[in-house]
């Protein structure tokens, strides 16, 4: 008798047993379906390239430039983001500073700021590149969007002073800002005719694809650490 009202009591329990299974099924499905809607509904990061025609890529085609082909490299990487291309040719720092405000909306996940080339070959003083990246800096530090430093460096011919005083902006900003920096946004690139157009200045097709090359590595590393 003893063992038949045990196995009733087993019995009994079963389809409680069931359900529970089910509830616990049920609730894996629920979170299941859950993270792919909200994956569905994520959006991907979003950068602004902000710069002057080494950004903007000049005398190339929209899709050679540094943004296009930066962000094809990223989404290659795995990245699911979107690199705008905020470049103007012919950009001061003066300039970006003027139209900062309503170039980069809020809700941006990022910056790659790149300028003070045309200060540097208008000769301008470097106090003048200095003081206008700070205030772009300062703003955007306010705005809390997180920015990736693209150094600049002065033509050797404007002498040893201006070259020291000019070159040393971005690593100094960087260092105020706690910013991630690449020393020189042309590195690997000037002076070398097979990656550079005609003027010697900007780089062409090849030439982008090397900056890209160089690049891309240190702004995964920035993407990790976005909020």
């Amino acid at each position: 008798m003893k063992l038949t009202y045990v196995s009733r009591a087993a019995l009994a329990i079963i389809p409680l047993l069931r359900q529970a299974r089910r509830s616990v099924a049920m609730g894996a499905l629920i979170v299941l379906i859950l993270g792919h809607q909200m994956a569905a509904y994520a959006k991907p990061l979003t950068l602004v390239a902000f710069g002057d025609s080494l950004t903007a890529g000049y005398l190339l085609p929209q899709d050679q430039g540094f943004p296009a082909v930066l962000e094809r490299e990223l989404k290659a990487r795995g990245h699911d983001v979107v690199v705008i291309n905020g470049g103007v040719s012919g950009d001061t720092t003066a300039d970006g500073l003027a139209r900062l405000d309503w170039t980069i909306p809020d809700v941006v996940s990022g910056v790659i700021l790149e300028l003070g080339a045309n200060d540097m070959l208008r000769g301008l003083d470097p106090v003048i590149p200095r003081s206008n990246l700070h205030e772009i800096l300062i703003r955007l530090k306010a705005r809390k969007i997180p920015v990736f430093l693209m150094g600049m460096k002065a033509q050797r011919n404007f002498g040893s002073a201006y070259v020291v005083a000019f070159d040393s902006i971005y690593p100094d900003l960087a260092k105020e800002f706690s910013l991630p920096l690449y020393a020189f946004f042309l590195d690997g690139v000037a002076g070398n005719p097979s990656l550079s157009l005609q003027d010697g200045l900007h780089p062409n097709a090849a030439g982008v694809q090397k900056i890209v090359s160089f690049t891309a590595p240190l702004i995964e590393d920035f993407l990790a650490k976005l909020p």
